[in-house]
């Protein structure tokens, strides 16, 4: 057979289902294979970065290697944004890209780009084909890379001339990759060090990443958080690793983390991070980030721990298989009983009922964007897929969204990638056909890649966007507020009253169904239609204030302990470095915070 049958017959023994691509001169080759293929489904996309995005939605809801193919020079190049997101929040893609003969290499072809040096940084690994007689084996290598370990996205670059070159197909191939071993299995001695760490321990707390989910294993993180009783904290990337209703979870900690989760890792004496890499929107300054914790880091890669900060017990392995492992030590443990920390519980128990999720009501008669977002989750419920670009939308989805289940929460953690939602919702309703998915989006984002509605539109993909609509590119709004005096320097995409573009009639015109909402109490009946109609694309645009914020919120770069609570409240700490020092003072100005707080039923009521 030809090198492009080759790869298609390769994609076929994978179990690849679908492909999401665009064809181009030096790809063409594998598009006629594939025109006769009936085990893969190729999905036409209409920009290259939708497929990349697309192949990123499906892996990251079935846990399943997605794959996207484009032509070479711009087509490839174009693949560049969602490999860096890939390679970020680690998730297994394969980017198979076409190239010009190998006869032209390095001769400034038409469509020629070194899209392996480009690469080379975002991802995995990447690499090219130069006999047809690998290709067998350089794809199979490419998906055992992309799934094993710590995940990622690897690029194969393949040569039209190798396309076209017959070779005798041979399967299996033997995957060969020296130096390549990843531990799984975390060391005993580790593990028992941990054991009695945590024994110690008055004040711990589980710090769990997306490597949780990664891994499968919120069960066994139930499990040992509920044996143990120590508090979950979950990062963004790892929402529903945890149930969102479970009495030990403390939510999201970081920039616009809850105050529960915030003030337990900074008064933590211990912090159990499975499956995260200390990201600098969760540390905050990492001088005086959880300043009295002893660090257990355990993750699948090894050059994360450490990293950031000093680790009292590094833990090499698959989360999995970590936490299996502490439990069963656990358990099997003389004399170590479930730490004593009942004192430590009440604590951040109190935290919880001082400072609930809330938001205040638009002064402006608009609707509030929170209200939105949290009717939707009551709507739609925990079972639903939700997907979010990045901005003000993603962090409002992220703290008013009821997260139960893990591989149901899609963003751009990483790169904070605009533009994202739409195809990754796309590629999630393709890896979970019988799930509901919405994409919650800002209007900056929608408008970096809504044309590929009319791909879920023609291909039969009946997603359903919210979007948030406040006329601005909001987070940067936010920060010029708080920040730059009010300066609003390039960040309003229309003139207040006016709808440009018109969303309603560019989402009609992509071949979906769209509705315009401007009143709180039409929220919830146009969630309810939306989710009635299920031949094609639903696009909600919900016409939101612009002034908006999110809280709570930490200013980059500077301490957890300066937490605001809201717009106007003194931090924890007031920027004061000293009391930083202190975690015990977090009491007294948690009291303090708390006195300035709205009335408790009054925030909850909003």
């Amino acid at each position: 057979m030809t090198g492009a049958q080759a790869i298609v017959r390769t994609l076929e023994e994978l179990g690849t289902d679908i492909v999401f691509g665009l064809p181009g001169g030096a790809i063409l080759p594998l598009y006629d294979p594939l025109y006769s293929s009936t085990k893969l489904r190729h999905v036409l996309v209409r920009h290259e970065q939708g497929a990349g995005h697309a192949a990123t939605g499906y892996a990251q809801v079935t846990g399943k290697v997605g794959v996207c193919i484009a032509t070479s020079g711009p087509g490839a190049t174009n693949l560049v944004t969602p490999l860096a997101d890939a390679n970020l929040d680690s998730v297994p893609m394969v980017a198979i890209t076409g190239q010009v003969g190998r006869g032209l290499l390095g001769t400034d072809a038409f469509q020629e780009a070194d899209i392996r040096g480009v690469t080379m940084p975002i991802t995995k690994h990447n690499f090219m084909v130069t006999d047809p007689n690998e290709i067998p084996k350089a794809i199979a290598e490419a998906f055992h890379l992309a799934v094993s370990g710590r995940p990622g996205p690897v690029l194969v670059d393949v040569p039209k001339d190798i396309q076209n070159a017959e070779l005798d197909f041979v399967w299996p191939p033997k995957i060969d990759l020296p130096g390549y071993k990843p531990v799984t299995t975390p060391h005993s001695r580790q593990i028992s060090q941990a054991v009695q760490l945590i024994a110690q321990a008055e004040r711990p707390v589980l710090y769990i990443g997306g490597g949780v989910i990664k891994a499968d294993a919120n069960k066994e993180l139930l499990e040992f958080a509920e044996y143990t009783g120590i508090p979950v904290v979950t990062t963004l990337m790892a929402l529903g690793a945890f149930p969102h209703s479970h009495p030990l979870n403390m939510g999201m900690p970081g920039m616009h983390g809850t105050v529960p989760a915030v003030g337990a890792m900074q008064r933590s004496d211990l912090l159990i991070a499975i499956g995260t890499r200390f990201d600098d929107r969760v540390t905050g300054d990492v001088a005086s980030f959880a300043p009295e914790a002893k660090i257990i880091h355990a993750d699948i890669d090894p050059a994360e721990i450490g990293k950031i900060r000093e680790v009292e017990v590094p833990i090499v392995g698959d989360a999995r298989e970590v936490l299996s492992a502490l439990a069963r030590t656990y358990r099997s443990a003389k004399n170590i009983e479930p730490p004593a920390i009942g004192p430590w519980i009440e604590y951040l128990d109190d935290l919880k009922e001082r400072f609930p999720r809330g938001y205040d009501e638009q002064t402006d008669g608009m609707i509030s964007p929170q209200f939105v977002i949290e009717t939707l989750s009551r709507i739609a419920g925990p079972e639903t897929i939700y997907v979010a670009g990045v901005g003000q939308h993603q962090m409002w989805a992220a703290q008013f969204v009821d997260f139960e289940n893990p591989r149901t929460w899609l963003n751009s953690g990483g790169l904070g990638t605009m533009g994202y939602s739409v195809p990754a919702a796309m590629g999630a309703k393709a890896g979970q056909p019988d799930t509901e998915v919405w994409a919650i989006d800002g209007d900056g984002c929608f408008q970096m890649t809504n044309q590929e509605l009319t791909t879920a539109a023609v291909e039969g993909f009946p997603i359903k966007v919210a979007l948030i609509n406040n006329g601005n590119l909001g987070m940067v709004r936010q920060w010029q507020t708080l920040f730059y005096e009010g300066r609003y320097s390039n960040t309003k995409l229309r003139e207040q009253g006016e709808y440009v573009p018109d969303f309603v009639g560019l989402s009609e015109a992509l071949g979906c169904v769209a509705i315009r909402v401007t009143r709180a109490e039409d929220v919830a009946p146009a969630i309810e239609k939306a989710r009635s109609i299920n031949d094609r694309p639903v696009v909600i645009d919900f016409i939101v204030g612009e002034d908006a914020q999110v809280w709570p919120m930490i200013a980059g770069g500077a301490s957890n302990s300066e937490i605001q609570y809201a717009l106007g409240l003194r931090p924890f700490f007031d920027g004061d470095e000293s009391a930083a020092e202190e975690p015990a003072d977090i009491d007294e100005a948690v009291d303090e915070s708390a006195e300035q707080a709205p009335d408790q039923a009054e925030q909850k009521e909003n």
